[in-house]
């Protein structure tokens, strides 16, 4: 088995993990992007964002963001002392078209 493929799908097994992975798939949709101070799309959503939806600790919330990005499924941007995370949708499509073939 694909150490990679067993990776991912361990960072997507934890439900609050697929949510935020599914929230940032539509950020306009899931965070009050006013007052942001990058694209979502192009950089992503900041952490205090993600946080605040989520209802959790930030250490909590970066800790989930660091598994989904060591999975490959999010990519990482710092501006200043903030940190933006975005999936990485080819990433995602990999990991789809893998398990596909699969099982």
């Amino acid at each position: 088995m694909d150490a990679d493929l067993v990776t991912a799908l361990r960072a997507i097994a934890n439900p609050t993990r697929l949510q935020l992975l599914t929230w940032l798939r539509d950020p306009e949709r899931h965070f009050p992007l006013d007052g942001a101070i990058a694209d979502p799309h192009e950089v992503g959503v900041c952490v205090s964002h993600i946080q605040a939806k989520a209802g959790l600790a930030q250490s909590t919330v970066s800790a989930y963001l660091a598994e989904l990005q060591r999975a490959g499924l999010v990519r990482a941007t710092r501006i200043g002392k903030w940190t933006h995370y975005r999936r990485d949708e080819a990433a995602i499509a990999t990991l789809l078209s893998t398990l596909g073939h699969t099982l």
